[in-house]
């Protein structure tokens, strides 16, 4: 512990204010071990009765408790009294002027996730409806538990060695056989391992896109994916969706305006829509890209989780040119927290987002990669797969039935045909942001559209979740939600802007 002694002044009571100050401001938690009188008075060049006067004065003023024979921790509950410690000096160096636009610009995002992310949240009797995200209660946990322990026994000290920046071998071929049973023919070494869908949209924005390229982009579309863009100066062009997915005709006269660097679009299970694009659609898209050499950034949902009849194949599937760029990740069909994704590209592409992958991080975590393989090897995913297609079929099923019974009419909504959500159109005048006061008042929450389109628009839309609602609350949930919608077309509640990075990330 480096403590900066003045040898003019007494020793012991500068050695209790530095360590009284680590207290207070919990650097030194409750309950930790203060480091021994003799190895402290030895790192310091003081005698030991001079750190031993400094813990007795601990001990007396409540902040630190000494066993015999074993030594002297900070106090588990500490007694209030007033504060004798200085406020710290001001920092000599002023960062404020020194981060970049794209570190204030995530910044401002994170400070102004708050509240949203509060109203996702289980709070105690709020019924959510904004947590795009998997039920942790289907989680097979003890499956994965077990091929965890067996991996960990056969291959631990290699997986626990720095490993390929592409990723785990047998995950990678695996991979190629997965993709191929959707359509998407991928060689392992067009196959690249990243940290969750997140890290690929990163690695994807930083290798393509430089400060003031034009970005197209479904309208409304995944939060995080705008975010991602403009952290790096990109100038989002939305595309509106239709009942049948993207405006083509739309994105057609943007290329012809502004030639954007890139296509952003979800083909399969839509976020926040639950749309799928038909297969038609897909092929005039493809043909549209490949007339204007567009690149497409297709976020690929899960293939395997749909309510209907199977979606159609991917873009990637049709892909002749080497124009589609697919991430693809396991967080929403297993765990969010493993973090594992992947990305398939042409070679020479997938050489420079490895570099990057290279530069950021090394690896993905080869245990949990092989983790991964070892589960999908053993048909566990295809077996989880059929249970969650069951269990979220049925809370989809559910929630739209209570929508038709509890929403008035003047509500629209979409049919979700994959993923975890759908997206309501409340009447004109009616505002999502002011309504979700009231709303977590009546102990229902949602996410309010807007936060999901780039301009500014869809101050009257709203997304819903279904996925980690339980079958017995959705009833009542959407019936206090259209109590809600009710009283707000009677008596309108004032506009509020809702921040549009404010949202949970999913």
């Amino acid at each position: 512990m480096l403590i900066q002694l003045d040898r003019t002044k007494p020793l012991a009571f500068q050695i209790q204010r530095h360590l009284e100050r680590l207290i207070r401001q919990e650097h030194l938690a409750p309950g930790v071990k203060l480091p021994a009188t003799r190895e402290l008075a030895r790192d310091l060049g003081v005698n030991r009765a001079t750190v031993a006067v400094a813990y007795e004065r601990l001990v007396a003023e409540g902040l630190a408790r000494a066993h015999v024979g074993q030594g002297t921790f900070v106090a588990p509950e500490r007694r209030a009294g007033p504060r004798t410690v200085s406020p710290e000096p001001p920092l000599s160096m002023d960062w404020s002027g020194l981060f970049s636009k794209a570190s204030n610009a995530i910044a401002a995002d994170a400070r102004r996730r708050q509240f949203l992310s509060q109203a996702g949240c289980a709070t105690r009797g709020v019924i959510s409806f904004a947590d795009g995200m998997p039920d942790a209660s289907l989680f097979p946990t003890e499956a994965f538990r077990q091929v965890l322990n067996r991996v960990v026994k056969r291959e631990g000290p290699a997986l626990l060695q720095y490993s390929p920046v592409s990723g785990y071998p047998p995950l990678r071929r695996f991979l190629a056989a997965y993709l191929l049973r959707q359509g998407v023919e991928a060689r392992p070494e067009e196959i690249l391992i990243v940290n969750g869908s997140q890290q690929g949209f990163d690695l994807i924005t930083r290798t393509l896109l430089d400060p003031g390229d034009f970005v197209a982009i479904e309208q409304p579309t995944y939060p995080q994916a705008m975010q991602t863009f403009r952290s790096l100066g990109a100038q989002l062009l939305p595309v509106p969706m239709g009942p049948e997915g993207l405006s083509l005709d739309h994105l057609e006269r943007l290329l012809e305006r502004h030639a954007p660097k890139l296509l952003y679009c979800q083909p399969n299970a839509h976020n926040p829509t639950g749309l799928t694009l038909d297969a038609a659609t897909r092929g005039d898209l493809l043909a549209l890209a490949s007339r204007h050499r567009l690149p497409i950034v297709e976020d690929g949902f899960d293939h395997g989780l749909y309510y209907d009849d199977p979606p159609a194949a991917p873009l990637a599937a049709g892909d002749r040119r080497g124009l589609v760029i697919f991430i693809g990740t396991f967080s929403k069909v297993l765990f969010p927290g493993l973090r594992l994704g992947w990305i398939v590209a042409p070679r020479p592409l997938l050489e420079r987002l490895e570099a990057a992958k290279q530069l950021s991080d090394i690896h993905t975590s080869p245990l949990i990669q092989a983790a991964i393989f070892h589960f999908c090897q053993g048909r566990f995913l295809d077996r989880h797969l059929a249970r969650l297609r069951d269990e979220y079929g049925r809370r989809r099923k559910l929630l739209l039935s209570a929508l038709e019974r509890h929403l008035p009419r003047s509500v629209r909504w979409t049919i979700p045909h994959g993923g975890f959500t759908l997206f309501c159109w409340l009447p004109e005048g009616v505002d999502a942001g002011a309504l979700l006061q009231r709303a977590l008042e009546r102990g229902v929450a949602f996410t309010p559209g807007s936060v999901f389109y780039a301009d500014g628009e869809g101050a009257h839309s709203l997304r819903l979740s279904f996925s980690s609602v339980s079958v017995s609350r959705v009833e009542e949930g959407v019936r206090r939600l259209g109590e809600v919608i009710r009283e707000a077309l009677r008596r309108p509640p004032r506009r509020v802007e809702v921040d549009r990075a404010a949202v949970p990330l999913v």
